[in-house]
């Protein structure tokens, strides 16, 4: 069947759903799976088309687009009119490297970015044959029937079969700030978008209820695809951190520009150079000391930790979040399905006849229940069935749950009790329901029974329950105190509770709040244990460790949530605040909370929110975990949002950096420690970069303020230059984890790139650099070697030193000297044989001689030239150990 899209004359919103249903081929159950593979065929994917790309070359031509680039080919320009046709070629090679290393580091990073996207790809419910299956938002075609829930993101556009408390979030069409109200009544052909009531539209967001409806446009046909041009979908690849980076490179153009230019002037005039030779040689100079290559390698760096955080299932959605991650210093994290296994278990039923304890673990109807018949028990566990829209499935022998785990727990009771669950609840036919909203905390559901009575359950948190409740099954009326023992019991115990309720509704054809909330009968409470994940025990003692701290912040109540705590080892006295508390504090009072406490319980999404910016506040980097509607203030507001990848909500995600693929604590801890990696692999490509490039500028700056003859020619400094970009400026991006990293407390937010302990090494480095220079090309003077072999020997030795330094700075916190740290990782090693084999062609070949007028080096004045490297490497050694210990907060 072929899908119009709507239109004033056939307007979906004007159509009653029987009638849209009808149009479309499709009913209450849904298309056949047949018919959905046919529509899938016939109207492709339910996606909006792709941003179009830069073409490549225009990709690669703006590499160029640069202050440096400009003057650099002006001058290659220059030198070659002048005849100096080899050093202006070799400059126009320096330039052509960078812009290729730059084009192809900057698609790695664009191909790791959108890599991710189909691993977070959205998924929603859909009937299919009259059963749910949750599928990629792709794959929905028009004239499925799509389930949604508060937090969901409407997939495609729909028309409403059924509504039940429904408000969505239209903003991104509308500009309405406010949710819309939604109901299935059709309305007239001509009214504006933000009054369709009975239509969704694909990209807005369900605040609170629950709908069904029939997709009726996907992909580009949808109300959002129309306008999809003005919306984009551009990837910023630009950090904070690269910034910083292209603002510092910028500014070190402009200081070289203007350096080169006085030391121009000063050789002309001061020191008699010809003033082309002089030209080449400060050119020559600006290429050396701008670290051109800088932010390409960082942002390469930051890519390749989003792929190994991939690899952890930690899906980072956004760049910055990558080098934020590094310096967290407090992880506040939603406790179930995070820190706990979300598998959740009945562990016992409270009524007034007593505690029944329930045998089994997880969602598989195995078990008993112990103790004597109570008839109250039985209301109880029936409630429970019924007002609940969980399914149990048993899949290659492992029964999982379609819903809330709490629900499919309360089904596994059920079947536990004998109850068949689906003939239970064929027989219990459902009229009607109120669906849990976390602003009432409860649901109810209308039923007819086997005997044609009708009856409401309601179930949700204990104490709402019973503040509507006016007598109690098996007894008379409610003791408050008594029941408020019971739940602490069960909460010390680390449960986690629901209480049921039930009352006759004969004459009720619909629920209303009016309806269910006084007079309800209280059956009792179910107990449920969720226990902590063993690999989330570990990684709150590796966060301990690393100097994070670790806050739980949960709706619960607030004995379970500190059994939990306890059990996780969060705090060697976790502190528990309730949200009421806080709701008393002032703004400066809860950041001194903030910082005491371990777990904060029966919080909303204002204390959430208000946590975090407190945590804030006191200078402390944030990661928010969340997985509701509820959740995505926090987790926008924090420095680090981390989504949840399986429960999380479509608004949960909207407001993360991360999306945790497998819901698991431990994976977050996992991206720290990746996070701290690429922050330290990036002060690793800074803190050798700056240095090497400081050491060839000091030698050419002194030998000229000297007097002295140059020890290396311009061309041979570019070619120094150029092997070196391509080789050892890029493999400490691929640098893994140092065994201390998660033993270190997390760095300051604002820490800077050039720190104190930088420049000291740029100017340590420097001059040892230039020590070494100078001394080799006075030995090979005196040794009567001549200028070509002593030049020859300093482009050496520098580039020995530069690979000596490159295993020094491998290792910022702990010594080089290791077979660890001597072998090198495969991409160290194969830069060291690419530059070796470089510097072996430079020195011997005859062609490389005429070109570099460079000459060949006998095999002794080679190990000269190395024990060189080897002294520069004891001696960084050395400083590295005094650094340490004199001044520990460098490193």
């Amino acid at each position: 069947m072929t899908v119009e899209r709507a239109t004033g004359q056939d307007a979906w919103h004007a159509m009653p759903a029987e009638a849209v249903c009808a149009r479309l081929g499709t009913g209450p159950d849904g298309l056949t799976l047949s018919e959905a593979r046919r529509r899938l065929k016939a109207h492709g994917p339910n996606r909006l088309r792709e941003a179009a790309r830069q073409h490549p070359l225009l990709r690669f031509l703006a590499q160029f687009n640069n202050t440096l680039i400009y003057f650099l080919l002006a001058a290659a320009l220059m030198s070659i009119v002048l005849g100096h046709l080899v050093d202006g070629l070799v400059i126009v090679a320096v330039v052509v490297v960078n812009a290729v290393v730059g084009y192809l580091q900057e698609g790695k990073a664009e191909q790791a970015l959108n890599a991710i996207r189909d691993m977070i790809a959205p998924h929603a419910i859909v009937l299919r044959e009259g059963e749910r299956h949750r599928i990629d938002t792709r794959e929905i075609v028009p004239g499925d029937v799509v389930l949604l829930d508060a937090g969901d993101k409407v997939p495609a556009d729909l028309r409403l079969i059924r509504a039940r408390g429904l408000t969505v979030d239209e903003a991104i069409l509308t500009g309405e700030s406010v949710p819309a109200e939604k109901a299935e009544p059709p309305v007239d052909a001509g009214a504006a978008l933000a009054d369709r009531f009975p239509v969704l539209y694909s990209g807005t967001i369900v605040a609170t209820g629950q709908a069904t409806g029939v997709a009726v446009a996907t992909g580009t046909d949808t109300e959002i695809g129309r306008i999809s041009r003005l919306i984009g979908d551009v990837q910023v690849l630009t950090t904070p951190l690269l910034a910083q980076i292209n603002q510092f490179g910028r500014l070190t153009t402009w200081f070289a520009i203007s350096t080169a230019a006085a030391l121009f002037v000063f050789a002309v005039l001061a020191r008699g150079y010809d003033w082309v030779d002089a030209l080449v040689v400060v050119v020559a100079l600006a290429v050396s000391v701008v670290p051109e290559g800088l932010p390409a390698v960082i942002t390469i760096t930051l890519a390749i930790g989003v792929r190994r955080m991939a690899a952890r299932n930690a899906v980072v959605r956004r760049l910055p979040a990558v080098e934020t991650l590094g310096a967290t210093s407090v992880i506040c994290s939603d406790k179930t399905g995070t820190l706990t296994k979300n598998e959740m278990t009945a562990r016992r039923t409270v009524t007034m006849a007593g505690i029944t304890r329930v045998t089994g673990s997880g969602y598989a109807p195995a078990g008993t229940i112990e103790g004597a018949d109570d008839p109250a028990r039985e209301r109880l566990i029936r409630a429970g069935l019924l007002c609940n829209d969980a399914r149990l499935v048993e899949r290659d022998g492992a029964w999982t749950v379609l819903g809330d785990p709490m629900e499919g727990a309360l089904v596994a009771l059920a079947a536990k009790s004998g109850l068949h669950p689906e003939p239970e609840r064929d027989a219990w036919t459902r009229l009607d329901e109120i669906p849990f909203d976390a602003q009432h905390r409860f649901m109810a559901t209308l039923h007819t029974a086997p005997d044609g009575s009708r009856h409401v359950f309601v179930k949700g948190a204990p104490e709402r329950v019973l503040a509507m409740c006016g007598s109690v099954a098996g007894g008379d009326a409610v003791d408050p105190a008594h029941w408020l023992r019971r739940i602490d019991e069960a909460a010390a115990n680390g449960e986690r509770l629901l209480g049921l309720a039930t009352r006759a509704a004969d004459g009720i054809e619909r629920l209303d709040f009016a309806s269910v909330e006084t007079g309800l009968t209280f059956l009792g409470l179910v107990g449920f244990i969720d226990p902590p994940r063993d690999e989330a025990i570990a990684a709150v003692a590796e966060c301990r460790s690393a100097g994070i701290a670790v806050k739980m912040i949960t709706g619960d109540h607030q004995g379970t949530a500190l059994a939990i705590a306890r059990q996780l080892a969060i705090a060697d006295d976790p502190k528990v605040v309730k949200g009421t508390v806080l709701d008393g504090l002032t703004d400066e009072e809860l950041r001194v909370v903030a910082e005491e406490t371990s777990v904060f319980a029966r919080t909303t999404p204002e204390h959430k929110l208000r946590i975090v910016r407190a945590l804030q506040a006191n200078g402390r980097i944030v990661a928010m975990t969340g997985d509701g509607v509820n959740d995505a203030p926090a987790v926008k507001q924090a420095d680090v949002g981390v989504a949840m990848g399986r429960k999380g909500t479509e608004a949960a995600k909207e407001a993360a950096q991360m999306v945790l693929v497998d819901d698991n604590f431990a994976s977050i801890v996992a991206a720290v420690n990746e996070g701290r990696t690429v922050y330290d692999n990036i002060r690793k490509v800074i803190g050798w970069t700056l240095p090497t490039n400081g050491g060839e500028v000091l030698v050419v700056i002194l030998a000229i303020f000297l007097g002295l003859t140059l020890p290396m020619t311009p061309v041979q400094i570019l070619w120094i230059n150029l092997i070196l970009t391509i080789t050892l400026g890029l493999v400490l991006a691929f640098e893994p984890a140092e065994p201390d990293v998660m033993r270190r407390p997390p760095r300051p937010r604002n820490a800077p790139i050039l720190s104190r302990f930088l420049v000291w090494r740029i100017v340590f480095v420097s001059a040892l650099f230039a020590l070494g220079v100078f001394g080799i090309f006075e030995y090979a003077m005196r040794g009567g070697l001549g200028e070509d072999v002593a030049r020859t020997m300093v482009v050496n030795t520098i580039v020995v030193m530069e690979i000596f330094y490159l295993f020094n700075v491998r290792y910022l916190h702990k010594t080089s000297f290791s077979l660890v740290g001597a072998m090198g990782t495969p991409p160290v090693l194969a830069a060291v044989a690419a530059v070796v084999a470089a510097q072996l062609a430079f020195t011997y070949l005859p062609v490389m001689n005429a070109l570099f007028d460079s000459a060949p080096v006998a095999f002794t004045d080679g190990l000269l030239v190395m024990a060189i490297g080897v002294v520069t490497m004891a001696v960084l050694e050395t400083e590295k150990v005094l650094t340490r210990r004199l001044w520990p907060a460098a490193l």
